[in-house]
Parts: structure tokens; C-alpha cells; sequence
């Protein structure tokens, strides 16, 4: 067990004691800035436009977005980030948005949004994707709607209109389709998938979470990019974060409808309770305005020119990578991406994607490990940033002696045992001490995460989302050191 930790101290500390701890908590995770994180972060590589978001963040860090009414610059700067956005993405300045805390909950609002649309159903379904983000299956799960997944192409790793349409019936309620994917980084047939939903009289979403801000720079830069947005006959709302290919700070989403009908479904109101009204655009109620400050400075600061330029620089480096990969023996990327998203895949079964990853990390590249599922293979997957160009050589250079190590090393026997230790326990009754006694025989390290991957790769999805969130469980619980 761990040491308890220290809790409420008798007195006040100072600023700079605290600030010195969080430096100490913190020089163990992965670094935000420089493109060797090829997951999770966006660097811009831009440190003026970095301070314009910090100050305008803290001047506004006690503004409360719950009532627009109280603070109205709030209104004043979500009309502005979410008219930018939608003057991009096939809108206007009059198209209906909302201006959300991330893509999970712009898709949460929108599933509700299509299944409030329907009243009439009692048990409202959506169509996605099997590439679909797992944010789907999370507003289905919290909305108690069905989500119906349809296989893609096995080798391009895109929708097939033909299923996805065959997959409607009388319960679906949304069409969704990706622009692009985050695990391949390639864009479903979106013209298609929302013109056979139009002649069905369903709405179609547009998941442009990771890509709304990107691909339209990409395409000035020479890349075809298919039709995805608003100006696609079809399409009646669109997600796009600009916490990520916006450079923004976290908690930056923008939710776009085609109407305003669809916008108000999207809401939420109360006046049944004896305290004031309550009315809300998103999850959230009280809401701190700072990283719509945030996200709204970082668009003024970087403006189109900005923007096109890491788009310029991000795909050169996509470019460099996929050709990059190709020259080496055992991997290939998986489908031909749209965006600057890439899944690393294995040709030679004796190449452990899993053990690349811990390799490649120990070399300084974060590689983000991603299961196979619904048939499609394991990978490993790579997003490239404005600031990756400069960095992606020396990406290439890891990998080619990531993968000489690995193979080096020899095939890893598969946790055929282990499966079968697991097998003998019910995951759900073990309690967080029990749970945490078993860690050590997965092979589990901070740093070395080949075993868990291989363990989680092997089980069926149901026991892969049995464990793991019992291990988000006791890695808050005091039970792992």
C-alpha cells in the first residue's frame, strides 16, 4: 500500500513551494511540447501564441459560463470562435453551434440532440462506423441509446455506404461517419453516407473531431481531401475540437448544426425546482469561461496564416513518415491517410507491435498502442503536428532501431497462461487490494506496457473493458505503488 497522502495542510503554503511540487509530480509524464508525443498533445511550436491563450485563460479563470445573462462576454466570445468555425467548415456566421468542453461531449450532445429529435421512438438507435471514436459508445451507454457498428472496408479502413445504409431501420435515429478516423486517419465516403441518410429523413453527424481544423489547411496545401463538412448535402451537424489541430489549451470543442431545431434539442432546461432557471448548452452547469478565452486567442493569434502553415508543415511530415516507414523492413502504414494521423502496422508476424512501442518510448518517442478489433489488425499510432517536421528523421531513425531491437529479441510467447489465470476470476467481484496483487503477474510498468497490451489484445472486448476499468479503479485507489 502507499503512503497516505498528506491532505488539507493546518496553514496555508506559498505559491512557489506548490509550484515546485507540480514541477516535481509532473517530470514523469510525457512532454507536451517538441512532437515527440505522438498522442494526446498538440504543440503549435509557437510560444507567443502559447502566452496569448495562458493570459487570456486567467483572465478569464472566475467568469462562469452558466449564466450568459451574468457574464455576457461569454456570449460575445462563443459567437466568435463558433462563427470562425463554421465559416470554415461549409457554415456561416448565422450557423447554430455550441461551444463544448471536448469532442466527447460535442458528440454527446449531438446523439442527444438526434435522439430528442425522435420522441417517437422508443428505442432509438445510431448507426456509426466500427472505426467510430469510442465516444459514440459512451453517449449510447449515458443516453440509453443502441449503437449499431458496421464493418469497413477491410483494406482502405473507410465506411461502406452500401452497409451502413443496409444497417438503418426504423429505430435509427443518426448516421454518423468519420472525417477522418482517428485510428487510420482516413475520412469516410461522407457524400455518400449523408445523401442516403437525407433520402431516408435521418440526420447524418460528422465526427471531424480530430480533423476539422486540420483538413481544410491541408487541402490548401495540395492534399485532396474529400468532402466532409457542412456544405455536403446531408450533413446536419459536425463535430470539431480545437484543442487539438486548433492548438488550443484542453477543454476546446465546437458543436456545429445545420439548424437551429437540432441546436435546441441539444439543450437542456429546468424551471421545476425552486431555485433559478436553470438552462444549459452543454453537460456542464457551471462552466469556467477560461478555455473558451483560451481557444478564442489562440485562433486570433495564430489566424489563417498560421494555420496554414503547420497544416504545410504537418503533411510534409506526414509525407516524410509514410515514406519513411515503407523502407522498413516488417512495417507498413495501414490504409493511405487523409489526414496527418498514421497507424503503423506489422507484415512480419514476428515483429511485436507491443515491445516497438516500449522500445521506441525508450528511445524518446511516445508510439500510442491501439488494439485489433471487429477484424482489423493492431497498430501503432502516430499523430504529426505543425511542430513535427522538424522532428520526424529522427521518428524514423527511433523506429528502424526500435524495430532492430524487437527483432533481435525474438517472437514473444503469447500470455496463455495468464488468459487463463484470468479466467478463473470474476473482475467485477475483486476488490481494489485483490486487484492490485494481480498487477505484477501482467507485466505492468509505468514505462512498459508491451505485457498489458499483449494481455489486452488477446481477451475478447468485454473482458478488455472489464479490466480495464478496474485498473483506472486502483490506479486511484492506494492500493499501486
Amino acid at each position: 500500500m502507499t503512503a497516505p497522502h498528506p491532505g488539507l495542510p493546518q496553514s496555508g503554503r506559498p505559491a512557489e513551494e506548490l509550484l515546485a511540487e507540480l514541477r516535481t509530480l509532473t517530470a514523469g509524464d510525457l512532454p507536451t511540447r517538441g512532437g515527440r508525443t505522438t498522442a494526446y498533445t498538440y504543440d503549435a511550436g509557437r510560444p507567443e501564441v502559447r502566452e496569448a491563450a495562458e493570459r487570456a485563460y486567467l483572465a478569464m479563470l472566475e467568469v462562469n459560463g452558466l449564466d450568459p445573462t451574468a457574464f455576457p462576454s461569454v456570449v460575445a466570445l462563443e459567437r466568435q470562435v463558433v462563427g470562425a468555425v463554421a465559416a470554415r467548415l461549409g457554415g456561416d456566421d448565422g450557423t447554430p453551434g455550441i461551444f463544448t468542453s471536448g469532442g466527447t461531449e460535442s458528440i454527446l450532445l449531438a446523439v442527444k440532440a438526434a435522439r430528442d429529435a425522435r420522441p417517437d421512438v422508443a428505442r432509438p438507435e445510431i448507426v456509426v462506423p466500427s472505426t467510430a471514436h469510442a465516444a459514440f459508445f459512451k453517449a449510447g451507454r449515458y443516453l440509453k441509446v443502441e449503437v449499431v457498428p458496421v464493418p469497413v472496408d477491410p483494406s482502405t479502413f473507410r465506411a461502406v455506404p452500401a452497409a451502413t445504409a443496409a444497417a438503418c431501420g426504423p429505430d435509427t435515429v443518426l448516421v454518423v461517419a468519420s472525417a477522418p478516423s482517428y485510428a487510420h486517419g482516413v475520412v469516410d465516403p461522407v457524400a455518400e453516407i449523408a445523401a442516403d441518410a437525407a433520402g431516408r429523413g435521418l440526420p447524418c453527424h460528422v465526427d471531424a473531431c480530430v480533423g476539422g481544423w486540420l483538413l481544410p489547411w491541408l487541402a490548401e496545401a495540395g492534399a485532396p481531401v474529400p468532402p466532409f463538412d457542412l456544405s455536403v448535402p446531408g450533413v446536419t451537424s459536425l463535430s470539431c475540437d480545437l484543442h487539438k489541430f486548433g492548438y488550443a489549451p484542453k477543454g476546446a470543442s465546437v458543436l456545429l448544426f445545420r439548424d437551429r431545431p437540432m441546436r435546441l434539442a441539444a439543450y437542456f432546461a429546468c424551471a421545476r425546482w425552486p431555485g433559478y432557471p436553470v438552462v444549459n448548452s452543454t453537460v456542464q452547469s457551471s462552466k469556467g469561461a477560461g478555455p473558451l478565452a483560451a481557444a478564442w486567442a489562440t485562433l486570433q493569434a495564430l489566424g489563417a496564416d498560421g494555420y496554414r502553415e503547420l497544416g504545410r508543415a504537418a503533411l510534409a511530415a506526414t509525407r516524410r513518415l509514410i515514406a519513411g516507414v515503407g523502407e522498413i523492413d516488417g512495417l507498413r502504414v495501414l490504409g493511405s491517410p487523409d489526414a496527418t494521423l498514421v497507424a503503423i502496422g506489422a507484415d512480419d508476424p514476428a515483429l511485436d507491435l507491443w515491445e516497438l512501442a516500449d522500445e521506441s518510448r525508450a528511445r524518446g518517442f511516445f508510439l500510442q498502442p491501439q488494439l485489433s478489433v471487429s477484424g482489423l489488425p493492431a497498430s501503432l499510432h502516430v499523430t504529426l503536428t505543425g511542430v513535427s517536421e522538424q522532428g520526424v528523421d529522427g521518428l524514423l531513425a527511433v523506429l528502424r532501431d526500435a524495430v532492430a531491437a524487437v527483432r533481435e529479441r525474438g517472437p514473444v510467447a503469447p500470455p496463455t497462461e495468464l488468459l487463463a489465470l484470468l479466467g478463473e476470476f470474476d473482475l467485477a467481484e475483486l476488490d481494489d487490494a485483490t486487484f492490485a496483487g494481480l498487477l505484477p503477474a501482467t507485466g505492468f510498468a509505468p514505462s512498459r506496457t508491451a505485457a498489458v497490451n499483449r494481455l489486452l489484445d488477446a481477451l475478447p472486448p468485454r473482458l478488455r473493458d472489464q479490466l480495464a476499468t478496474r485498473f483506472l479503479s486502483v490506479l486511484y485507489s492506494p492500493y499501486l505503488d
